[in-house]
């Protein structure tokens, strides 16, 4: 049997080729043809930015901005270790605050140029705290979609395959962490959701070591698939400066969630962690305008009819 440690190397290892393989999935989409084909020859790769943690060990962020397809894009690794665990990682440990702790994930971030291809969002993590010579690890994660004009079919679809990475593990699993993403993912002050949702899950351990990290790769891959074919599928709609202009404006929802809400971002900033990686979900280019509305009946309106209520996608 394997111990922590070497757990541990394991997962990194797996996040470390997750993290290479959706850069390679999101350079070829963006290098291909789009809406705007005069661009096609425009051959771009991400910057890819190595770091190191002050308490120890570090991280790799990879990110592509100007795309033709990828507006922004960021893919970033860490695995860190620290003094004292913030208050942030963890909603069900407080006696683990502030106790020796390791942290290592992959952050996923994708805001595509044109309006019809949705923002999408993807985290995994594992946490281990040190606590009375005891060890305790937990993992997190799941992945969201944000789109700015929905489609019923790309819903459906990527509902479907959230609820095809979790069947494996007990039937009520997708239904659990689609209701947890539901209300994690929801802008109160707003009283709307950020998005269509997809799954949520944190402080996951009540499976032996093994079956969770299983779990955990089912999420990793069906996200890949997922968000793939539906970026494939949105990518070169034609599209006009008034869907630009919607879609800033929804962008500006996105950055409310992650600066008021996200425990992410809050973890990353209450550890010390490099704000500049931290802050690259943001996305590039966003608008606010004070009391806006749909006209009724609009592309734009049905978002908020249609999409962002929290319904069932899945039958």
């Amino acid at each position: 049997m394997m111990n922590l440690t070497e757990q541990i190397t394991r997962v990194a290892a797996y996040f470390q080729g997750l993290q290479h393989r959706i850069c390679t999935m999101l350079e070829q989409e963006n290098n291909g043809s789009s809406s705007r084909g005069s661009d096609r020859g425009i051959q771009q790769t991400f910057i890819k930015d190595h770091w190191t943690y002050a308490s120890g060990g570090g991280g790799q962020s990879h990110v592509l901005e100007g795309g033709h397809i990828i507006e922004k894009a960021g893919v970033n690794f860490s695995h860190v270790m620290g003094d004292k665990l913030p208050a942030a990682s963890t909603n069900h440990r407080p006696e683990l605050i502030n106790h020796q702790f390791q942290a290592l994930g992959i952050s996923i971030v994708v805001h595509p140029n044109n309006p019809f291809a949705p923002t999408s969002h993807a985290n995994l993590r594992l946490f281990a705290a040190d606590k009375d010579g005891k060890t305790i690890w937990w993992f997190g994660g799941g992945f969201d979609l944000t789109p700015y004009y929905g489609s019923e079919e790309d819903c459906i679809y990527w509902h479907e395959m959230a609820k095809k990475a979790c069947d494996p593990f007990g039937e009520d699993i997708y239904p659990k962490y689609k209701q947890w993403c539901d209300e994690y993912f929801y802008l109160k002050h707003r009283q709307e959701a950020r998005g269509i949702g997809g799954l949520f899950f944190d402080d996951l351990n009540h499976w032996d070591f093994d079956t969770c990290f299983a779990f955990v790769r089912s999420i990793g891959e069906h996200f890949l698939e997922a968000y793939q074919t539906i970026l494939r599928k949105r990518k070169a709609t034609p599209f006009t400066e008034q869907h630009k202009k919607f879609q800033r404006y929804r962008r500006g929802r996105y950055v409310e969630f992650n600066l008021l809400y996200d425990r992410g971002t809050l973890f990353g900033l209450q550890s010390n962690g490099r704000t500049e990686s931290i802050l690259m979900s943001l996305p590039p280019s966003v608008e606010w305008h004070y009391q806006s509305q749909p006209e009724e009946n609009s592309p734009e309106a049905k978002l908020y009819t249609d999409f962002l209520p929290i319904k069932n996608w899945v039958k």
